[in-house]
């Protein structure tokens, strides 16, 4: 279990560090579309683009946030728990996260699959591919679930330790 936590981890965090900069990314294509729209011709790809970039934002940092404990829980009585009473609560309600994660990945692939095998495009004027932000966002369900799998067995050994 702490070989997978190292890894998952490792990777999962070096993915984040450098996903967090994405946002800069988008910020320069919607900085150029506004500049395009006032000075010249409206770009019409600039839009599209920046939704990409910030699916691509979202869900790549996804696990990021996981692993940070970033996510939003009801603090009223977590924060006031027992490390041991915390890890026992996570351990059960993470099953839900993986559940959840697991019928997102299967609509993702389906969809994927879908978009890969009719060449789906975007019903709008630049008509761009979509199958490859639904792989960006397999790939990111993927990350999310491993690293829920990472923090379950994080949360197994914080239990096995403190029994001991």
């Amino acid at each position: 279990m702490a070989a997978y936590i190292r890894v998952v981890d490792k990777i999962n965090y070096r993915v984040g560090r450098f996903i967090m900069y994405g946002i800069f990314a988008m910020m320069a294509v919607l900085l150029w579309s506004s500049i395009s729209k006032t000075f010249f011709l409206p770009s019409l790809w600039t839009l599209e683009i920046a939704q990409f970039l910030m699916v691509g934002y979202y869900i790549l940092g996804g696990a990021y946030s996981i692993q940070l404990g970033s996510n939003v829980r009801m603090d009223l009585f977590y924060a006031n728990w027992s490390d041991r009473r915390k890890a026992a609560f996570d351990t059960a309600t993470v099953f839900m996260l993986l559940f959840y994660l697991g019928v997102l990945l299967y609509g993702g692939f389906e969809s994927t699959i879908y978009s890969l095998e009719y060449g789906e495009r975007s019903p709008t004027a630049w008509r761009p591919y979509i199958w490859p932000i639904k792989i960006v966002m397999c790939l990111g369900i993927v990350m999310m679930l491993l690293q829920a799998v990472s923090e379950l067995f994080k949360d197994i050994l914080k239990l096995k330790s403190e029994a001991a």
